[in-house]
């Protein structure tokens, strides 16, 4: 059976699709249309965020016209771009950013192979280990709401770790995603009330901490 293409449209929020679908028709037409997606839940709303993208970034002249809101649309939708440097430049502009549909395509690279944007991520996510902040409490809400899909990220994390990265890492922890799991767990057992699941090699418990 045929898949049909996913609507870049549905990786937003119901409220934002006015400016999504004038967004996606100024795209340039992707050489491979986009069959692959995943599915994250969003303040109750189901979103479907494609795996890959395969189309060019649209010309400098388009990207002068969008609102504020179509800019940071653009970079998600390019943070799925099939190439590893134009991921990482789209990742950039919207590390950091708090808005509960933004998260997911910024948790996603976690679970990614490019070294060099999983460093971005650790740098750029650092507050996610300081209580109260912002971005730690967008993150934990996002992760509550979607404990499977992390359970998922988590996986992959230690798959292409085991795969690409041990002999660059030879302890887990060192690696540039194992402090943001360990925060994102932190923060989710919070709010939950309670110690959130583990989906990656364990370290020694300590004594009153979740491990």
């Amino acid at each position: 059976m045929t898949q049909r293409p996913v609507s870049l449209v549905s990786a937003f929020p119901a409220a934002l699709g006015v400016e999504a679908a004038e967004l996606v028709a100024l795209l340039p037409p992707a050489r491979i249309p986009v069959h692959e997606a995943f599915a994250v839940v969003v303040g109750g709303e189901v979103l479907v965020i494609p795996g890959r993208m395969y189309a060019d970034e649209p010309e400098p002249g388009v990207v002068a016209r969008l609102s504020p809101v179509q800019l940071l649309q653009l970079a998600c939708l390019y943070t799925r771009h099939h190439d590893g440097y134009v991921r990482r430049r789209h990742l950039r502009q919207i590390i950091g950013r708090t808005e509960p549909w933004v998260v997911p395509f910024v948790v996603q690279l976690l679970g990614e192979y490019v070294l060099e944007i999983l460093n971005d991520l650790a740098q750029g996510l650092r507050d996610l280990g300081v209580q109260g902040s912002e971005l730690r409490r967008a993150f934990r809400r996002f992760v509550v709401e979607n404990p499977e899909f992390f359970a998922r990220t988590e996986r992959r994390v230690v798959s292409y770790y085991s795969c690409y990265h041990r002999w660059h890492y030879t302890d887990f922890s060192s690696y540039p995603p194992s402090a943001l799991l360990d925060a994102l767990r932190t923060a989710a057992g919070e709010q939950a009330g309670t110690c959130w699941p583990r989906h990656r090699p364990r370290v020694r418990r300590r004594q009153g901490r979740c491990a």
